[in-house]
């Protein structure tokens, strides 16, 4: 029946028995009788043939959009399982990428787990800024990668939710009143918005500090998180990080305080994001493996 649709959907597709004769690599009347054959199969009329013509019957335009459905997923039955197979005869790459600033201690637990389950899969990790890992994996360099949510979603990718996280800011002690527990960006605009950056993401970092945080004080760029925490205890700017990471802050140097933008709530959301047409079980096994380390907090 599989061979039967694929004729099928080509006769109705090309609108022309010779065309798609062609198409399916047979003599026009063979593709007739597997046309035939189908119709006696299903029990209906899918067919209709007006002239030198011919036209689809309501089950046959149902039948027509509903089996491309069911021939894509069934063709990508084939080819992943022909992949698994080939896979173990070959070493296998799964190509990781994750947000450097966030931490590892989830993800890695997800590569072990993953590794544990599927030796013959050699792993690659790769740990950057999010403009970077966002260029690697849609130049095809990465297969997966976990990082956070900026902009709109792509439809061209799928997107796996993962956990979510409360923007704080690390400053000093003496720059916040003594008994508050969040601040404002509009009461940080004259003080410096330490950025731990490379020169090439300081341009687009900067941007979605202003457009998407609403922070409008000055940047100024520290060459690590150790030197952006002694600039902060000094009293010469303030870092962003998150309720997840503030747990680094070493709480006798440094104030960590919720921020807020005009009174609305900053969070940071993650993801596990790939491309959909590089979906595969592999993929979506280890998306699911790191899923389950954030559903199990």
């Amino acid at each position: 029946m599989f061979r039967q649709m694929q004729c099928f959907i080509a006769v109705v597709k090309n609108h022309s028995y010779t065309k798609a004769a062609e198409e399916c690599h047979m003599s026009q009347s063979s593709l007739s009788q597997r046309i035939k054959e189908l119709s006696e199969h299903l029990g209906v009329t899918l067919v209709q043939r007006k002239g030198r013509s011919f036209e689809l019957t309501p089950a046959g335009e149902y039948f027509y959009q509903h089996s491309q459905v069911v021939l894509e997923q069934v063709t990508k039955l084939v080819d992943e399982t022909q992949a698994i197979a080939q896979q173990t005869q070959e070493t296998y790459t799964l190509h990781l990428g994750y947000l450097r600033k966030f931490g590892s201690r989830e993800f890695l637990q997800a590569v072990s787990q993953f590794s544990h389950a599927y030796p013959q899969v050699r792993v690659q990790i790769h740990s950057d800024s999010y403009h970077e890992l966002f260029s690697l994996i849609r130049a095809d360099k990465i297969d997966l990668n976990f990082s956070d949510h900026r902009y709109e979603f792509s439809p061209d990718f799928e997107n796996e939710f993962l956990t979510s996280a409360d923007y704080m800011v690390v400053l000093a002690d003496k720059v916040a009143a003594t008994k508050t527990i969040s601040i404002d960006t509009t009461d940080l605009v004259d003080l410096p918005c330490i950025l731990i950056v490379g020169a090439d993401e300081y341009a687009s970092e900067q941007r979605y500090y202003r457009d998407v945080l609403g922070i409008q004080s000055p940047f100024q760029i520290a060459a690590s998180f150790g030197e952006a925490q002694m600039l902060a205890s000094a009293g010469q700017g303030y870092v962003v990080v998150n309720s997840r990471t503030a747990s680094q802050i070493d709480p006798t140097i440094n104030r960590v305080l919720k921020l807020v933008d005009h009174g609305r709530d900053l969070t940071q959301h993650y993801y596990a994001y790939w491309k959909k047409n590089n979906s595969g079980f592999y993929v979506e096994t280890f998306a699911q493996i790191l899923k389950d380390q954030f559903t199990e907090e």
